[in-house]
């Protein structure tokens, strides 16, 4: 299996990248979060891939990070979701995002995404939520805030347990903070992230 193409970018577009290593050509299906990524043409790229191999035919999918790919590879493995629909889903917002998505039950915002139903988004969140860490998946939309992911894992952490204590469970703390967050992606302290929380979840 090819783990990923190291060479020099020959063409890109928002949804494909041609790679040439060693005299070779490589085109790789792509995110638009991969797409921000890259380099200008003419300048070397690395691209983790994903070899997907049918009866008929071979498709190369390249990821800038390994997030991107970790991602793509659990949306492919979910009974009909096939990898181009997991790359549409990944080219609808950025990995944190649709982690925190799926951790909160937002089928809703996955159905959103051209080409995934309703029926699609509500089973990727079913058999994904307990495969997407909701704390991970929160903090990564923090990420270029102030601290950055490492400082808002805490808070967000601290902010379901004190749901908890108030008497929710795990799951639903963790789907009342999700919610929280992305209604409100600006809320930085526990005590604002909870109040925010127990104030949606009485509408």
């Amino acid at each position: 299996m090819i783990a990923y193409v190291r060479g020099t970018l020959e063409e890109k577009e928002p949804t494909r990248a041609v790679v040439e290593a060693a005299g070779v050509g490589y085109e790789l299906l792509i995110p638009l979060s991969t797409y921000d990524r890259l380099p200008k043409t003419g300048e070397e790229v690395k691209l983790l891939a994903c070899h997907c191999v049918r009866e008929d035919d071979e498709i190369l999918f390249g990821f800038a990070t390994r997030a991107e790919r970790e991602l793509f590879a659990k949306l492919t493995a979910v009974s009909g979701v096939g990898p181009k629909i997991a790359l549409a889903i990944l080219s609808g917002g950025s990995v944190g995002e649709l982690a925190l998505a799926i951790a909160s039950g937002g089928a809703k915002r996955l159905s959103s995404i051209k080409g995934v139903g309703k029926k699609t988004a509500e089973k990727i969140c079913i058999e994904l939520k307990d495969k997407v860490n909701a704390i991970e998946a929160l903090a990564a939309t923090q990420r270029g805030g102030r601290g950055g992911a490492d400082s808002a894992a805490p808070v967000l952490h601290d902010a379901i347990l004190a749901l908890t204590a108030l008497g929710f469970n795990d799951e639903t703390a963790n789907k009342m903070v999700g919610a929280a967050i992305a209604e409100n992606p600006d809320a930085k302290d526990t005590e604002t992230i909870v109040r925010l929380a127990l104030s949606g979840s009485r509408k």
